[in-house]
């Protein structure tokens, strides 16, 4: 019933604003019709201005109010570098906004039609045409360049001593899996993928997976570079790293990598946003399917200790995969009978 008291407001709204709209078109025809046109000019053009001091102040308003809603503080080196190139491009798009919409609107009031004023027909100039080409285009290849600058450092070789992690997407959740001792991951094969207990379809032939560990969350340690080897069993999913400033699709067949240090352990983020529930987040950037909303995992950094005693803890994948059989029940010892050793001894 609710719904149709709705509908019905509605269009006696629209009625209303409709006859009000009529009656305003049979005023001006009785007043003049050029009369009632540089009335509504002078209304619109002072309208104008006011549009824009307000819509400038709001602006501002909107930006102070939610700065503190923004992600924060980077957590990562390339984070830094990232931050950089979008304030830039922030303060530079801020100008050109202001400057343009200041222009627009002034230039509305300022020239509305009055009596005596002649609109003059200016149809081509070179000179304007090659000023407002040839500056944006100068301005967004600088732009442009830093910007591959960033793709081409987090996606080159990663240092030598970046420890391994690959992140797995399947609909809906990410599998990590870690490199055991030997700091190396084993083979793969997809043929091989079932999710009671070879997610990633590891090769068990391979002895370099006999140490890797599965896990639901991306451990890594701060201060040390980590290498992301990415990788979806179904759908493009995308890897979101938000407070790291970074993120990489994962594809089907095409392993794809990104690398990057973290610079703020989770306790110490914590300490600094006065969250004791922080925790950072690895999501999924791209519209998988109906559960994509929850596909995400957390991100744990800490230090190479935490890290150290937490991988200890693990169990390998392989030993979930090759449970050692149960050892066969050892029969209890059958008592001697005590008589027959006593008639052998008076024999």
């Amino acid at each position: 019933m609710s719904g149709y008291l709705a509908v019905i407001v509605v269009v006696l709204i629209f009625v209303v604003i409709f006859q009000i709209a009529k009656a305003s078109e049979y005023v001006s025809i009785l007043k003049g019709e050029k009369k009632a046109r540089e009335q509504s000019n002078r209304i619109n053009g002072f309208l104008m201005i006011v549009f824009l001091v307000l819509g400038l102040i709001g602006v501002w308003y909107c930006h102070d109010m939610l700065d503190d809603s923004m992600l924060g503080e980077p957590a990562s080196d390339h984070g830094v570098g990232v931050d950089g190139l979008i304030k830039v491009t922030f303060i530079i798009t801020m100008i050109v906004f202001v400057l343009t919409q200041i222009a627009l609107f002034v230039f509305a009031w300022k020239y509305q039609e009055k009596d005596g004023r002649k609109a003059f027909f200016y149809p081509h100039n070179n000179k304007l045409e090659v000023i407002w080409t040839v500056i944006p285009a100068i301005v967004l290849t600088v732009l442009v360049a830093f910007g591959i600058r960033h793709w081409l450092r987090m996606t080159s070789d990663a240092p030598k001593e970046s420890m391994i992690v690959e992140v797995t997407g399947k609909q809906f959740n990410w599998i990590v899996r870690y490199p055991g001792k030997d700091g190396q991951l084993g083979r793969r094969n997809f043929k091989l993928t079932n999710d009671s207990n070879n997610p990633v379809g590891q090769d068990w032939a391979d002895s370099l997976n006999h140490d890797d560990v599965i896990a639901p969350d991306l451990h890594v340690v701060v201060g040390k570079p980590v290498k992301l080897i990415i990788g979806s069993r179904d759908v493009v999913h995308d890897v979101g790293l938000p407070h790291f400033r970074l993120k990489m699709d994962a594809v089907p067949g095409i392993p794809t990598t990104l690398w990057f240090t973290p610079t703020i352990t989770t306790a110490e983020y914590r300490k600094r946003t006065g969250n004791p529930d922080f925790v950072y987040e690895l999501a999924c950037d791209q519209m998988c399917g109906n559960g994509h909303y929850s596909m995400k995992a957390n991100i744990i950094v800490e230090t190479q200790e935490e890290y150290d005693k937490w991988l200890a803890t693990q169990v390998t994948q392989y030993s979930q995969a090759h449970p050692a059989p149960e050892a066969a029940p050892v029969a209890p010892a059958v008592p001697a009978d005590s008589t027959k050793a006593v008639a052998a001894l008076t024999k």
